[in-house]
C-alpha cells in the first residue's frame, strides 16, 4: 500500500511548499484538493490543475486523487475538472456528500443520488477518470456502505468505485458494521482513508448525556487498525492510503508533527503481514 496526504491540512501552503513538506515527510502522492477554497479551485481546473501535478510531479509525488464536491455532472466546471484529470493522468475523482436531511425522505434521496451517478459514470467513462464515493459518517447519505453498495454495484467498475473511510464507518457501525462495510465494498474499495476517532459524552439539549465524535491521532483513537488492515489486505486491496490528520492546532508546524507521529505509528502496521 502507498501513501499520499490529503492535501486539505496545508492548505496555508502553496502546491509547492505542500509537496515539499510531504515529499520530506516521505509520503509518494498527494490527494489534491480541487474545489472551493482547496489548492485547485475548480473554475481555474483547466490550466491549474496540469500546473499543479507537473509541480508536484516534479517533486518526486504522484497525484492519485483529487478531492471534489462534484455531485451531479452537470455541476459547474464538473467537465471541466473530469477533463483536466483525464488529460493530466489522475486516475481517481473524489465526489462530494448528497445530503440526507429529513426523515422520510431517505429512499428518495438515495435514488435522486443514483440518477446523478448516471450522468457521472458516463462522464467517468469518456475521460478515463474513475470517481469514487467516500464513505462519511454524519447526515451524508454515503454514511452507509450498504448505500454505497447500492450505488455501485452494477456500474463499471472503471468508472465509479468506494473510497472506504474506516473510521467514519467505526463511528457508524462500532462493534461489526464496520466490519461488514468492508466486507460488502471488497474488491470495489479503490482507495482508503486513514484518520480516527473516538465518541466523548456531553450532555445534549435534553439534558441527558449524548455521545459526540472527537478526532484523535491514529494510536489514540477507537478504530482497530490491525484488524482494518487484515481485512482490507483479505479483500485484496493494495492501493492507495490518503491520510487525513483531522485534529488539534491548525498551523502548519503542528500539522506537520502530528502527520509525522501518524506516520510513525502506520508504518510499522503497514509493513507487517499480519
Amino acid at each position: 500500500m502507498k501513501l499520499m496526504l490529503f492535501s486539505k491540512h496545508l492548505g496555508a501552503l502553496s502546491v509547492a511548499q505542500a509537496g515539499r513538506a510531504m515529499a520530506e515527510l516521505g509520503f509518494q502522492g498527494v490527494d489534491l484538493t480541487v474545489r472551493p477554497g482547496g489548492h485547485v479551485l475548480p473554475e481555474n481546473a483547466r490550466a491549474e490543475l496540469p500546473r499543479a501535478v507537473r509541480t508536484l510531479r516534479d517533486l518526486g509525488l504522484e497525484v492519485p486523487l483529487i478531492t471534489t464536491g462534484i455531485l451531479s455532472a452537470t455541476d459547474p466546471y464538473a467537465a471541466d475538472i473530469f477533463e483536466a484529470a483525464g488529460e493530466t493522468g489522475v486516475p481517481e475523482l473524489k465526489l462530494g456528500y448528497w445530503q440526507y436531511s429529513a426523515f422520510g425522505t431517505f429512499r428518495q434521496r438515495m435514488d435522486e443520488a443514483s440518477r446523478l451517478l448516471d450522468g457521472i459514470e458516463e462522464l467517468a467513462l469518456r475521460t478515463g477518470v474513475r470517481a469514487v464515493i467516500h464513505t462519511h459518517s454524519g447526515d451524508h447519505m454515503s454514511a452507509l456502505a450498504p448505500v454505497v453498495w447500492y450505488w455501485i454495484v452494477d456500474r463499471d467498475p472503471s468508472a465509479i468505485g468506494a473510497y472506504a473511510d474506516p473510521a467514519h464507518m467505526v463511528v457508524e457501525g462500532g462493534l461489526a458494521g464496520w466490519r461488514m462495510g468492508l466486507d460488502l465494498l471488497g474488491e470495489r474499495i479503490v482507495v482508503v482513508a486513514f484518520k480516527d476517532y473516538v465518541w466523548q459524552p456531553e450532555v445534549g439539549p435534553s439534558g441527558k448525556p449524548r455521545m459526540v465524535r472527537v478526532a484523535k491521532p491514529l494510536s489514540e483513537g477507537m478504530v482497530p487498525w490491525p484488524e482494518v488492515l487484515a481485512c482490507l489486505r483479505q479483500v485484496g486491496f493494495d492501493g492507495w492510503i490518503s491520510l487525513h490528520r483531522e485534529y488539534g492546532n491548525p498551523d502548519v508546524e503542528a500539522v506537520l508533527a502530528d502527520v509525522g507521529k501518524d506516520l510513525a505509528y502506520l508504518r510499522p502496521l503497514l509493513a507487517s503481514p499480519d
